[in-house]
C-alpha cells in the first residue's frame, strides 16, 4: 500500500523542465535490441517500454486481428503466472503495466519505483510478459468473444463507421486499410498457434526498441535492457514495415445512411511518413489550416462564421509509410452539404494561396511556446524516446524541434502543400444523411 501511494505521489509530481532534458544515450544489447536511455535522478522511478514492428499492418485479411490479439494476450498469462497473478504482483508494488498497439508497432511498458524490492518484482513480471507469454487457450476464447462484441458495437456507431470506410477508401489493398481490431468474421478463426507464430516472427530481440527514463545509471540501464531481451525470439524473415502507399488516382465519395442526428464527415488522402523531408512545412501549415483549434481556418470558416459544426479540424498522422491526412467535422444532417462545401473550399483556397505572414508568425509562436508541455513528464519523454528509436529519428529531435519549426517559411508551406495535398484527388466519407441529400449516387455499409 505504501509503495502504491508513493508511486501515485511521484507520478503526480513528475515533471522535467525542457531546459534540463539530459542527453539521450543509445546502444545495442547483446541480443541486438536498440536501447534509448535518459538518466534523471529527480524522482525514484523508472519508465521503460519495449516496442516491436508488430502492428496491425502485419495482419492478413483472412486473419485480421492476430496482431492485436497477440499484443493483448502478452500480459494475460506468462512465465508460469496467470493473468490474476500478473495483475496482483504489479499492483502489490504500486507499478503500472500497459500495452500499446497501432498500425506499425506493438509493445508493452512499465512504470515502477526504483527501490530494490519494488523494482525487482516489477521487472520480474515485465520480463516474463515480454519473453514467456503463454497465450492460454481459454483466455484467448474469452478475449475473442469480447473483441467480436466490441467490433459489432463499433459497427453501429457513425464515427467508427466513418473511420473504417475512410481507411478502406484511402488505402485500398494496402495493409494500412486493415482494422486494428480485426473483423467480426475474422477474429473467431484466430487460433493460439496463430498468436505463437506471430509472436515468434515479430517479437524478435533484434527488432526490439527499448526506451528507458528514470533514476538509473548507465550500468543499471544496460543490465535491465539485457534482462528484458535475452530470452526473446531471435530474428526472422518477417517484414519490418509495410510497403509504400500508392497515391490516390482520383476522388471518391461514399455516403452511408445512418439514423444518428449528426452527420460525420471525413475528407482526406495519404499524407506523410515519419522523418519526411516535408514534415515541418506540412505540420506548421496544417496548424493554420485545421490543427490550431480556434485559430485555424477550417474551424473559423465552418463554426465561427457559419455555425455549421461545433468542431472541425485537420491533421497529418505520420507513420512508417504515408499515414493519413484527414479533415473531419460533425454537423446536423440538414447542414451536411453546406458544411462539406465550406470545408472543401477552405482546403482548396489554402492549397492555392497558403497562409498569410501573420498566420505563419502566430502558428510558429504557438507551436514553440506549447512545445515544452509535450515533454514535461518522464512518461511523455518516454513516448518521444519510443518514436525516436522506432522511426530512426535524430537523437537531437526534441532539442531541434523548435528551431525546425522556426525555419519554416511561407514558400516552404506553399510548395509542400501544392506538391503533397491534392483536393481534386481525395476521398470523402459521409455517415448520416441519405445519398440523395448530397446529390451522391452511391452508398456503402
Amino acid at each position: 500500500m505504501f509503495a502504491r501511494m508513493l508511486l501515485l505521489i511521484v507520478a503526480l509530481c513528475a515533471a522535467l523542465p525542457a531546459a534540463a532534458l539530459p542527453p539521450i544515450q543509445t546502444w545495442q544489447t547483446a541480443a541486438g535490441s536498440h536501447v534509448y536511455f535518459v538518466e534523471t535522478h529527480d524522482l525514484p522511478m523508472l519508465d521503460v517500454s519495449v516496442d516491436f514492428p508488430a502492428g496491425s499492418t502485419f495482419d492478413t485479411r483472412a486473419k485480421s486481428g492476430v496482431a492485436g490479439l497477440t499484443q493483448q494476450m502478452l500480459h494475460l498469462g506468462a512465465g508460469g503466472l496467470s493473468e490474476d497473478d500478473i495483475a496482483r504482483k504489479i499492483a502489490d508494488v504500486g507499478a503500472e503495466l500497459d500495452g500499446h498497439f497501432d498500425l506499425d508497432r506493438g509493445g508493452v511498458s512499465l512504470r515502477t519505483l526504483t527501490s530494490g524490492e519494488e523494482l525487482a518484482q516489477a521487472l520480474d513480471v515485465f520480463s516474463r510478459v515480454l519473453q514467456s507469454p503463454e497465450f492460454p487457450a481459454a483466455v484467448l476464447e474469452r478475449e475473442k468473444a469480447r473483441l467480436v462484441a466490441e467490433i459489432k458495437e463499433a459497427d453501429t456507431k457513425p464515427g467508427s463507421i466513418a473511420e473504417r470506410n475512410f481507411n478502406q477508401l484511402v488505402y485500398g489493398d494496402h495493409p494500412y486499410a486493415l482494422r486494428a481490431s480485426g473483423e467480426a468474421d475474422t477474429v473467431p478463426a484466430v487460433t493460439r498457434d496463430d498468436l505463437i507464430a506471430f509472436y515468434r516472427a515479430h517479437y524478435a530481440a533484434d527488432r526490439a526498441v527499448i526506451a528507458l527514463i528514470g533514476d538509473l545509471d548507465r550500468k543499471q540501464a544496460e543490465q535491465i535492457a539485457d534482462r528484458l531481451t535475452a530470452q526473446l525470439p531471435r530474428s526472422s524473415d518477417a517484414p519490418t514495415q509495410a510497403p509504400p502507399v500508392p497515391p490516390l488516382a482520383h476522388a471518391e465519395t461514399r455516403v452511408i445512411p445512418h439514423p444518428a442526428t449528426q452527420a460525420h464527415v471525413l475528407i482526406g488522402a495519404p499524407g506523410m511518413k515519419r522523418g519526411d523531408p516535408d514534415y515541418f512545412s506540412l505540420y506548421v501549415g496544417n496548424y493554420v489550416l485545421g490543427g490550431g483549434g480556434f485559430v485555424s481556418r477550417i474551424l473559423t470558416e465552418v463554426r465561427e462564421k457559419r455555425g455549421l459544426a461545433y468542431s472541425a479540424y485537420s491533421y497529418f498522422m505520420p507513420m512508417q509509410q504515408d499515414g493519413p491526412f484527414m479533415i473531419g467535422l460533425e454537423t446536423r444532417k440538414d447542414q451536411t452539404a453546406e458544411a462539406l462545401a465550406v470545408a472543401r473550399a477552405t482546403l482548396e483556397k489554402f492549397v492555392a494561396t497558403g497562409p498569410t505572414a501573420q498566420e505563419l508568425k502566430e502558428a510558429k509562436q504557438n507551436i514553440v511556446d506549447g512545445f515544452p508541455l509535450r515533454f514535461d513528464s518522464n512518461r511523455k519523454i518516454l513516448e518521444y524516446l519510443d518514436v525516436i528509436g522506432f522511426y530512426h529519428l535524430p537523437l537531437t529531435y526534441i532539442e531541434d524541434f523548435p528551431g525546425n519549426v522556426g525555419k519554416v517559411t511561407l514558400a516552404d508551406i506553399d510548395d509542400a502543400f501544392k506538391r503533397r495535398v491534392h483536393p481534386d484527388r481525395m476521398v470523402t466519407v459521409v455517415v448520416g444523411p441519405e445519398p440523395a441529400a448530397l446529390g451522391a449516387g452511391g452508398s456503402a455499409r
